[in-house]
Formats: structure tokens, sequence, C-alpha cells
């Protein structure tokens, strides 16, 4: 009977486990196949949920770290990311009261706001300190300013 029942779980899991897009309930599934195998070597019902419980959670805790590292992609930096910590030029003042400013980085000409609450002249060079939608948040580089 026991064996039915093992078999019965072990289906079970791996059909929930097609239904997942993530490793959920292949762990059990494995859990149950070994303790259907100690069932029908005769162990008794306790040994085989201490056997499907401990198999469930060694898979658990050694596979699923692995699984994860390849089943996860790496984020990487897009080209928005990639512009904080650069040099841009300042191409109309930045004054954060009247909320003006632009800066040209490369080729394109970007809004920006002081990070530092600052006015900055037309010509200035600043530092790129963030990026929050379509606006620079930027930073003076070694030119005195007017506080805002």
């Amino acid at each position: 009977m026991e064996m039915l029942i093992w078999f019965g779980l072990m289906i079970l899991f791996l059909v929930m486990e097609t239904g997942t897009v993530g490793l959920v309930s292949v762990w059990f599934a494995a859990g149950s196949l070994v303790a259907l195998i100690a069932s029908a070597l005769g162990a008794g019902v306790v040994v085989q949920i201490i056997l499907a419980v401990a198999v469930s959670a060694l898979c658990l805790a050694a596979v699923r770290p692995l699984v994860r590292k390849y089943m996860n992609p790496k984020l990487v930096k897009t080209n928005v990311d990639a512009v904080v910590g650069s040099l841009a030029v300042v191409t109309e003042e930045i004054n954060n009261l009247q909320a003006t400013g632009a800066v040209k980085l490369g080729a394109v000409v970007w809004t920006a706001r002081s990070t530092e609450d600052v006015t900055v002249p037309a010509g200035a060079t600043v530092r790129i300190d963030r990026v929050d939608g379509v606006k620079l948040f930027v930073s003076l580089v070694n030119t005195p300013v007017s506080k805002a």
C-alpha cells in the first residue's frame, strides 16, 4: 500500500513541476522516489517518511543554488546605467529653482538638475551622479559656482 502512495506522490509532484516555470516540486518527487524504493525493500513507514524528507531537503539544499545560478540571467547594465560617473558639458545653465538646465553627453543633449542644489553655468564640466527618467543629476567638477 505504501508503494502506491509514494508512487502517487511522485507522479503528483512531477505533474505539478510540469505546470511551473521554475523548479518547485521536483525535490519532493526525488524524495518520494527514494521512499518508494525503501518501501519496495521492506523498510518501515517511519523510515520511508524520514528518507523522503531527508532526500527532499538534501536535493533542495544542494541542487537549487546551482540551478538558480544557471537559470537566472545575469543583469547587464544598460547604456543609461553606463553614463553614471561620466563627464558632460553644460549647454544650458542648470538652475533647480527655475527647473532649467541641459548637458551634452556625447552627441545627446539631456535635461539636467544639480545634485548639490547650486546654479551651474553653461560651459562648465559636470559629473553625472544618477539618472532619473530622462533627467541627469549632476555635480560640478572644479569650477566655482553661485548658490541657487
